[in-house]
């Protein structure tokens, strides 16, 4: 029996696929979500009295909103955990994986030093306590790049 010898070179992968633009555009939207929310449809809620934001629709959605900007990003992290992405193959992933756990871990530890006076940390201040929601769910993308590490 005689072996085979051919060598095939692997494909050269792009760095930028169509999943990866994805989840930079849900990245930077959930970012972008938050800034915006935070800064206009929020209003302010330590004047005296307090100012409603404007539009009306959006600050309606109260906290939701930090759900819907915390949820695209936290999505558009588990979507760039694919080998099809930079941050899904070789050493994106520790990096990105070891960059989410981090986060996470600064994220409370920030929480738990300043929980006593919250009124200056811009998000900080309106979550409460689902800081440590926050802070875990960053943890638990790390996780999905964790999946993904050889």
């Amino acid at each position: 029996m005689s072996k085979s010898t051919t060598i095939t070179t692997p494909e050269k992968e792009s760095l930028f696929s169509i999943r990866f633009l994805v989840a930079l555009l849900l990245i930077v939207a959930g970012i972008a979500w938050l800034a915006y929310y935070y800064v206009g449809p929020r209003g302010n809620p330590l004047a005296f009295p307090p100012v409603d934001g404007k539009p009306k629709a959006i600050a309606d959605l109260g906290r939701w909103n930090y759900a819907i900007g915390f949820g695209a990003l936290m999505l558009g992290l588990m979507v760039s955990a694919h080998p099809s992405t930079p941050l899904g193959r070789g050493r994106g992933v520790v990096v990105a994986m070891l960059a989410c756990f981090l986060i996470g871990l600064l994220w409370i530890c920030t929480f738990y030093v300043f929980s006593d006076d919250l009124t200056k940390l811009w998000i900080f201040n309106d979550l409460g306590q689902w800081n440590l929601v926050v802070g875990i769910a960053f943890m638990a993308v790390g996780f999905s790049f964790a999946t993904k590490w050889e």
